[in-house]
């Protein structure tokens, strides 16, 4: 658990966080275009790392993306209600994809999970596995509508000021708790039944299935 907090934790405040504030600085010290300039190279170099790791970069190319519609929509606007708009609709479309993953067989969790961690085939394939982020799914889907209307609410009425430090206070410490929250319930629910090696046979064939991939879990490792 400690090695997945550590491998997706910071690249998660990275692209969820980074390009707001790096825009609210270099709006404050240098003016609004600066602000948009240094969110969006932040962006492109969040996802350029990423790429560079051998990684496919997926939740830095969803921040990248964003960076380019609120750059867009910014320059486009001059406003900065039209520039923080972007995020909330994008979070209300994340929370939907949540959704569908769940009734469609393939929670979004898992595929956000195999960015950092390789997991074995067997595990992959598992009801379990599939199971367990399905649960952690909703829960995203969750805090993702309810954060975007508390800040939509903030941002047409309140200041942009206020709307930056609500979006950190519900953003980076109640992300924060539940990512560490899917972690810990996604390694419990996964190792949760396991009794050790060895003792697959002497268990029905579906309880054997399910022990084969606890074991095949403990032997995972994080990506790089």
């Amino acid at each position: 658990m400690r090695a997945l907090l550590l491998a997706s934790g910071p690249r998660f405040v990275r692209d969820a966080f980074g390009p707001m504030l790096a825009f609210y600085l270099g709006w404050r010290l240098l003016g609004f275009d600066a602000g948009i300039a240094a969110a969006t190279v932040l962006a492109i170099v969040g996802y350029a790392w990423e790429r560079g790791q051998g990684r496919s970069g997926l939740s830095a190319a969803i921040g990248l993306g964003v960076a380019v519609v609120q750059a867009a929509a910014g320059l486009a606007s001059t406003n900065t209600v039209a520039y923080f708009t972007p995020p909330l609709i994008l979070n209300v479309a994340y929370g939907c994809a949540f959704l569908v993953s769940i009734f469609v067989g393939h929670p979004l969790a898992g595929l956000l999970a195999t960015e950092s961690y390789d997991f074995p085939p067997q595990v992959l394939a598992s009801a379990t596995f599939r199971r367990t982020c399905s649960r952690i799914s909703l829960a995203w889907a969750g805090y993702l509508f309810l954060a975007s209307t508390v800040r939509l609410l903030v941002l047409r009425l309140g200041s942009v000021d206020l709307y930056v430090v609500v979006n950190v206070l519900s953003g980076l410490p109640v992300s924060a708790a539940l990512l560490s929250w899917s972690i810990w319930y996604g390694a419990r629910s996964l190792g949760r039944d396991a009794p050790g090696p060895g003792h697959c046979g002497a268990l029905p064939p579906e309880d054997g299935a399910r022990n084969a991939t606890d074991d095949a879990v403990a032997t995972s490792k994080p990506r790089g």
